[in-house]
């Protein structure tokens, strides 16, 4: 590979962890986040399943080490969280003269806040605290981040629905690629919402008993929330300033088929060019792979299109493949950067994590997840699907790193 981006910085604050380490103890001993409402009045409250984190906004303000009352979202507290460990991990801030960009996913933005407004400004415009909405854009949590890493080269907002953090990947790449930046923090946070858990459920495509991925019997997603950031850095960049190398970005690929606002092509056609277009880049060979991390969300469309796709680049051989959302829930822009993290764990433990709550095979496909741990003697390659509503598909190669 030309150029080759590698990792130098990780971090991610989900259901199953407040870090990487958490988060692997949780994937290893098949604990998942899935759970009861608990956050925030809901008349799903007890019907419906979501995968929170567990920590109220005010103990992610005493987590981060943040003064109280800086008016800070849902989404960029949890974002706060998983951005300082990747630049600490990478020693963003360690005085170096680096061109360094921030690029951040999220799809809710400020909802949280929005949400609290609303109630009261629409039973009287005289009341309703102007706090709680200015806060709405997505723009505004990479704002308040870069301010807090102290990155003000570059910065830019992504919301690309459910492949917005791996699409900020790929840019981020492209800008170190093409020598705009030397550095890039990029990924995603989401909060649960009001707004998101009503959304979805108007879809009708929320599982009432934790989402089930690539099982005959799945009856939709269960929405989590989260943030996961990684510090990308060209090759020689890394090796010239001394840093760790976690893993190689080693391919990466988008495609929008445009097929429908909310669903999957039935044939798989995005899905299939955005893995076909990773392998490309990596230039890996399909049985190069040694674990799929599918996007998996467990309604009916996504998971026979998704197999479908893995069956026309993989053939007879699909490598193993399982989906963490059964264990982190649909983190929404947060899942690619999310997932991605999760890879790297995979590559960097030789571990397959297991797809929970499956039983049944799909009667479409001859394919069936993984369910347990498994523990691999080499796992170099990982990739990670992020398919999102529009047509947005996208794939990521997460390979081990041989200096």
């Amino acid at each position: 590979m030309i150029n080759p981006i590698v990792i130098t910085g990780y971090g991610i604050v989900s259901s199953i962890g407040m870090n990487a380490g958490e988060v692997l103890d949780s994937l290893i001993s098949g604990h998942s986040g899935i759970g009861g409402i608990t956050r925030f009045e809901t008349i799903h409250k007890g019907k419906l399943p979501l995968a929170e984190v567990k920590l109220s906004n005010n103990e992610l303000v005493d987590f981060c080490g943040l003064r109280s009352g800086g008016n800070y979202t849902r989404t960029t507290l949890l974002g706060i969280v998983a951005a300082l460990q990747a630049a600490d991990m990478a020693g963003v801030n360690s005085g170096q003269n680096l061109r360094t960009g921030l690029i951040l996913a999220t799809t809710v933005g400020g909802m949280d806040r929005s949400e609290d407004f609303y109630p009261l400004f629409l039973e009287n415009p005289s009341k309703g605290r102007l706090r709680d909405v200015v806060n709405h854009d997505c723009g505004d949590s990479t704002e308040k981040i870069a301010e807090i890493l102290g990155i003000n080269d570059f910065m830019t907002t992504i919301s690309t629905a459910c492949s917005s953090s791996a699409n900020s990947l790929m840019l981020g790449a492209e800008l170190i690629r093409a020598g705009m930046l030397d550095r890039v923090i990029a990924g995603g946070t989401d909060a649960v919402t009001r707004f998101t858990l009503n959304g979805f459920n108007t879809l009708m495509i929320l599982d009432k008993e934790g989402c089930r991925p690539f099982d005959e019997n799945r009856a939709g997603l269960t929405i989590g929330e989260g943030a996961a950031f990684l510090v990308l850095e060209s090759e020689a960049n890394a090796l010239k300033h001394g840093k760790t190398i976690y893993s190689i970005l080693s391919g990466y690929g988008n495609a929008n088929d445009a097929y429908h606002q909310t669903a999957s092509s039935p044939e798989g056609t995005g899905a299939t060019l955005a893995m076909k277009k990773a392998l490309e880049m990596g230039d890996l060979l399909p049985e190069s792979i040694s674990y799929i991390n599918v996007h998996g969300t467990g309604t009916q469309n996504n998971d026979l299109s998704e197999g479908i796709a893995l069956e026309k680049i993989f053939g007879e051989k699909v490598p193993r493949f399982s989906s963490t959302k059964s264990f982190t829930g649909h983190t929404l822009g947060a899942a690619g950067a999310i997932e991605a993290v999760i890879s790297l764990l995979s590559v960097q433990n030789n571990m397959v994590f297991p797809n929970l709550r499956w039983s049944t095979p799909m009667k479409e496909l001859r394919i069936r997840p993984v369910t347990e741990l498994k523990r691999e003697a080499g796992v170099k390659h990982v990739l990670s699907n992020s398919f999102g509503f529009g047509g947005n598909n996208s794939s990521l190669v997460l390979s081990k790193y041989i200096s």
